[in-house]
C-alpha cells in the first residue's frame, strides 16, 4: 500500500521538532515512562501490547503487528522537583525550588506500513528521556557558587525498524540514532575538584550523538495471550567536550542498556490486560553510575571511572487495562511501580538530577472521528516521592543532608491516521 508524499514530508518535519524540542523527560529516572500517547495512557506497558507506530521505541515487533498508519502526538510534561538542605554546617540550610523552567512540550511521531504479509517497516522519531533543574537559588550559594544553578539533558532518538511475521511470531530489529543536548550552569564549588577546571559548569549547550539497536518478539501463545521481549542497547555516544571536567571518561555520557518482557492477555472482546517488566542499567554509565565518594579521596571529577551520580540499576513494573466501549470509544488506564535508582548517599550532588519518582499512575482515551483517524488522550500523575539524604552531604562542604523531591504532570494529546 502506497502512502501519500504530503504525510511523510509532515511526518519527517515534525519528527525534526521532536529533536530539537525533547526536553526534561524525567519519569522512570530519567527514561520517559511511555513513548506514544496510547503507552502513555496505560503507564508505559507495550513489550507485548503494541497499540501505535511508535511501538518501535519500545519492542520493534510490534511494527509488524500495527498495520499502516502514522501516529503523532503532542505531550505537556510538568514536574515538580525541589530540594531541602539541613544540618550543614556551612550555611546551606534551606528549601530550594528547582522549577524555573516550568513546564515543557514533547513532540513523537512514528509511521509504520507492509510491504507484504510477512515484511513491515516503520520509522519513529521520540524523546526518550532527558533531565531539567533550575534552581534561582542556588543551592550551591553557600559553598562559593554564584547565579543560578541547575542542568539541562535532553535526548531524542530516531528509530528505524523492520518486523518479520512467521505465523503467529513476530521478529524485529532498529537502529537508534540518538542526540544529545546538555547545559549546566551554577557549579563553581566543584570546578576545583576536577580534572578539567573551566569545563565543568557554565559552557552553555554541548551536544553529541551515538547509535544503538533495537531487537524484539512477540508470539501469540494462544487466541487470547501474547507474550513479548525486548532489548535495547547501550548506545556509545560521543562525548560532551564542553563538560569534560564534569562528567567521567572526559565528559562521556552514554545512553544505558535496557530490556524487558512482557504478557497481554485479552479477557474477551472488549477488555485486554497487560503487564511489563522492564530493567534500566543505569550503574554501567560511569558517569551516571559511579558514587561521587571516590571525590573525596583525591578521584577528581572527569578523569577515567571518575566520580559521578551513583545511579543504580532499577526495575520497573508496569500493568496496563485497555477497554473497548464502542467502535469509536475505547478508554486506558496503566499503573507502574520503579525501584529507586537515588540511594539516600547519592542526594547532593543529584540536587541537580532528583530524578525520585517511583509509581505513575495514569489513564486516556481514543475517540475515532472516522474509520481511520482518531484522536488519542493521556494523562499521568507521577506522584510525590522524597529521597531523604544519608550521610550525603560530605564533611568538607558541611555536612548534613540533602532531601529530594518531586512529583510530575503528564497531559498528551494526539492524532492517528490509517493509510
Amino acid at each position: 500500500m502506497t502512502f501519500s508524499n504530503s504525510l511523510l514530508t509532515g511526518s519527517l518535519l515534525l519528527g525534526g521538532i521532536a529533536m530539537t524540542a525533547a526536553e526534561a523527560q524525567a519519569t522512570n529516572g530519567y527514561f520517559t515512562h511511555g513513548t506514544g500517547v496510547r503507552a502513555q495512557a496505560v503507564a508505559g506497558v507495550s513489550l507485548a501490547l503494541p497499540q501505535d507506530a511508535l511501538i518501535a521505541a519500545s519492542n520493534p515487533a510490534g511494527t509488524g503487528r500495527v498495520g499502516d498508519r502514522i501516529d503523532a502526538g503532542l505531550t505537556w510534561f510538568q514536574p515538580d522537583r525541589s530540594s531541602v538542605i539541613e544540618g550543614n554546617l556551612a550555611g546551606a540550610d534551606g528549601r530550594y525550588d528547582g522549577n524555573d523552567d516550568a513546564w515543557f512540550l514533547l513532540p513523537d511521531i512514528g509511521f509504520t506500513q507492509a510491504v507484504n504479509e510477512q515484511l513491515s517497516w516503520g520509522i519513529a522519531l521520540y524523546g526518550n528521556g532527558g533531565m531539567n533543574t533550575s534552581y534561582t537559588d542556588n543551592p550551591y550559594a553557600a559553598f562559593g557558587a554564584s547565579g543560578e544553578a541547575g542542568v539541562d539533558l535532553a535526548q531524542a532518538f530516531v528509530t528505524p525498524s523492520v518486523a518479520w511475521r512467521a505465523g503467529n511470531h513476530s521478529f524485529g530489529a532498529a537502529a537508534t540514532f540518538a542526540y544529545q543536548r546538555f547545559e549546566a550552569k551554577g557549579l563553581a564549588p566543584f570546578d576545583g575538584f576536577s580534572s578539567r577546571p573551566g569545563s565543568v559548569t557554565d559552557r552553555g549547550h554541548d551536544s553529541s550523538t551515538g547509535w544503538g539497536v533495537k531487537l524484539g518478539w512477540m508470539g501469540n501463545v494462544s487466541d487470547s495471550v501474547t507474550l513479548g521481549i525486548a532489548w535495547s542497547s547501550e548506545i556509545d555516544m560521543s562525548n560532551f567536550d564542553d563538560y569534560a571536567g564534569l562528567f567521567a571518561d572526559d565528559g562521556d555520557f552514554d545512553i544505558p542498556e535496557s530490556f524487558g518482557a512482557g504478557i497481554a492477555w485479552r479477557l474477551n472482546k472488549a477488555l485486554t490486560l497487560a503487564v511489563d517488566w522492564q530493567q534500566i542499567q543505569y550503574s554501567d554509565i560511569d558517569s551516571v553510575g559511579n558514587p561521587l565518594a571516590p571525590l573525596l579521596s583525591g578521584v577528581p571529577l572527569g578523569v577515567a571511572g571518575g566520580p559521578g551520580f551513583g545511579w543504580e540499576d532499577s526495575d520497573v513494573y508496569k500493568l496496563g487495562t485497555v477497554y473497548t466501549v464502542t467502535e469509536a470509544l475505547t478508554l486506558r488506564a496503566g499503573v507502574s511501580h520503579m525501584d529507586q535508582p537515588i540511594p539516600g548517599g547519592e542526594t547532593f550532588f543529584n540536587i541537580l538530577a532528583p530524578g525520585v519518582i517511583e509509581t505513575h499512575v495514569s489513564f486516556g482515551a481514543s475517540w475515532a472521528v472516522s474509520d481511520r483517524s482518531e484522536w488519542n488522550f493521556a494523562y499521568t500523575r507521577g506522584l510525590e516521592k522524597t529521597v531523604r539524604g544519608a550521610n550525603s552531604i560530605p564533611v568538607p562542604f558541611g555536612g548534613g543532608e540533602a532531601n529530594l523531591t518531586m512529583h510530575q504532570n503528564i497531559l498528551a494529546i494526539g492524532f492517528t491516521r490509517l493509510l
